[in-house]
């Protein structure tokens, strides 16, 4: 007999069973709480034991008041031993395993680069470990520190070049962002970074942030606001296209009360 297929939840199925609001979930999803797996198409799915954590976090909040923080030190506390499980998969903690030995190789502690990059040495303690809790802007920021790029650090190049990529069978980048997916639309060493974004409802880069090179952007669905410069608002919906030069400090957020998804490419690929 072949083996059964994991059960997945859509999201709401989940609240429902965690006794919350579908909205609710996605508001923790982008306080780092939980981490849904996405279906081919990039949509949200829960397996069981995301059920029963999602059921703890509700717990938590509801009996003994814990804000965020504090919920996610009593889970980690529950089981200390998920951290070094998680480490020896093939999973998105290989991002926070890559950062932990280039700090490692330029001989930093952690007070050194939290301090550096402007973050509590806690967050960056937990990302290393685990691969999230840090916004976009700190991703790219920790990459840029140690003279990398954020798509090295997913792995992307080490993928084969494949000049047809089919609908659903995009790669993905580890969801170390709340509420932020980024597929893979070209694998390999090319001249162009080309992604599909996928933003929950309030996700943003939670900053400004820049690089050598151009980009475009394109809006398939939902709404996008685009900062450039701190002083350039640009508020782009299905269509909308916005090209902008790379050094030129940007910032993003979905304003929309669902989920909004682009076409983002970056040339060269120094993102």
């Amino acid at each position: 007999m072949g083996s059964e297929e994991p059960v997945h939840y859509k999201v709401a199925e989940a609240a429902r069973l965690a006794g919350v609001s579908a909205s609710t979930l996605r508001l923790w999803e982008t306080q780092g709480l939980v981490v849904p797996g996405r279906s081919e198409t990039g949509h949200r799915q829960y397996s069981a034991d995301d059920v029963a954590r999602l059921k703890r976090i509700a717990w938590y909040r509801t009996e003994r008041g814990l804000n965020p923080a504090a919920i996610r030190e009593a889970l980690e506390a529950e089981d200390p031993a998920v951290d070094s499980t998680a480490a020896e998969s093939d999973t998105p903690q290989g991002v926070g395993r890559k950062l932990r030995s280039l700090r490692h190789d330029a001989g930093k502690t952690l007070d050194q680069v939290a301090g550096d990059i402007g973050i509590a040495t806690s967050v960056l303690s937990t990302f290393e470990r685990t691969s999230q809790g840090v916004t976009f802007r700190v991703l790219h920021d920790l990459a840029e520190y140690y003279g990398t790029t954020v798509s090295k650090l997913s792995g992307e190049e080490e993928s084969d070049n494949r000049s047809v990529v089919r609908a659903g069978e995009w790669k993905f980048w580890p969801e170390t962002s709340p509420g932020v997916t980024v597929q893979v639309l070209a694998d390999g060493r090319n001249m162009m970074d080309c992604h599909r974004f996928v933003l929950a409802p309030g996700a943003s880069s939670d900053g400004a942030y820049k690089h050598e090179g151009e980009e475009f952007v394109h809006v398939l669905s939902g709404r996008v606001e685009m900062v450039l410069d701190g002083q350039e608002f640009h508020d782009l919906g299905p269509g909308d296209s916005l090209y902008f030069e790379s050094a030129r400090r940007h910032a993003w957020r979905n304003r929309h009360d669902g989920e909004t998804v682009l076409i983002w490419i970056n040339t060269p690929p120094t993102f």
